[in-house]
């Protein structure tokens, strides 16, 4: 493809170029350019660190270490050349030895590039805020890793090697810098080339699903489960998700808005729903939920809500979901409905024959 400018007289096409040829250098340009705007390459992240490599035997480093809202992080590589080597490999290598970090590192790196660039506030207020927290959560913090290349231009070796590897659960996306020059100035054609834009959302989704399908096998991190009760009626055996959805659920069957038990459980008020204009499939639902983050710049994560045909809600004509995420605070939300409607005769207690 290429760019072309529109005349009075014709459409005549803007002279490629490159990056070299322009003078533009890898890192003293590009990479600095882009960790102020990463948003040009990678929507929705906050930059944590440049040139990480805060690892033992290794002096390789990660061009731009970022998190996303979802609180995944998100290896950022640059080259301002046609990639035909081994990018990808390299990446990954990076991907596996930042997948253990935690939040209080994340805090740590973050606080070293502010100060690297004089930007002012605290490290980790500005992580807190830009995830939606009131507080560190180290079990929902890096779940995963993502990965985005950037380069001028990719080779089919490469491009086929990362299409293989996103059908293996990576998520890898691959964003071409084009340069072209035009009456003396430097522009830039930047496309995500992989996964297309027009095929994400469906490739996002069948990962979901794939994905939730394993975290329902395995019943999440914390295999108690838990007998619940709501006006009389038991559920036996339910993962802690799954009783405060049976609970908020008959609540709100009995007339109590989703607005009043966001307002009792405060540290999780901004996000406990999602909701979309009226009734809808749980397919529709991530459908229109995808759409509305990315125009926002974030990521849907469907694995984060209760968003299956199943588990959907309704009220006053909107289709809500509900979060799955809840960490080591669900007992005190457990108490806390339990408390605030009495008439109810909520309780909930672990399995006969579990600890």
């Amino acid at each position: 493809m290429a760019i072309y400018e529109m005349k009075a007289e014709q459409i005549e096409r803007v002279p490629g170029t490159t990056f070299g040829s322009e003078g533009v250098k890898e890192r003293a340009d590009l990479q600095r350019l882009l960790r102020g705007q990463v948003e040009v390459v990678a929507p929705g992240t906050l930059i944590l660190a440049e040139e990480f490599g805060q690892w033992e035997e290794s002096k390789r480093r990660i061009d731009l270490l970022a998190l996303d809202r979802t609180a995944n992080l998100v290896v950022i590589e640059l080259k301002r050349t046609v990639v035909d080597g081994h990018m990808e490999l390299q990446a990954i290598r990076y991907a596996a030895m930042v997948s253990t970090m935690t939040f209080e590192h994340a805090v740590r790196a973050r606080a070293e590039f502010q100060a690297r660039h004089n930007i002012e506030g605290g490290a980790e207020d500005a992580i807190l805020e830009f995830l939606g927290w009131d507080e560190p959560d180290e079990d929902q913090f890096a779940q995963e890793v993502r990965i985005v290349l950037v380069s001028a231009d990719f080779s089919k070796e490469l491009t086929t090697a990362v299409m293989w590897l996103n059908t293996r659960d990576l998520d890898i996306r691959c964003v071409r810098l084009k340069p072209y020059s035009l009456e003396g100035r430097l522009l830039l054609d930047v496309q995500q080339v992989i996964p297309l834009p027009e095929a994400a959302d469906y490739q996002v989704q069948v990962k979901q699903k794939t994905q939730k399908e394993k975290i329902a096998k395995k019943g999440g991190p914390d295999f108690t489960r838990y007998d619940v009760a709501f006006g009389g009626q038991v559920l036996h055996g339910q993962w802690k998700r799954r009783a405060i959805l049976f609970v908020v659920r008959s609540l709100l069957e009995g007339g109590v808005s989703p607005e009043r038990i966001a307002e009792l459980i405060p540290w999780h008020a901004q996000r406990m729903w999602l909701s979309v204009e009226g009734e809808v499939d749980g397919t529709t639902f991530v459908e229109r939920a995808s759409k509305e983050a990315q125009a926002s710049g974030g990521l849907f994560d469907a694995r984060r809500w209760f968003c299956d045909d199943d588990d959907l809600l309704t009220f006053n004509g909107r289709t809500l979901a509900f979060t799955s995420q809840w960490g080591k605070r669900w007992p005190e939300a457990m108490k806390i409905l339990a408390e605030a409607f009495p008439e109810h005769r909520i309780t909930f207690e672990p399995m006969a024959g579990r600890d």
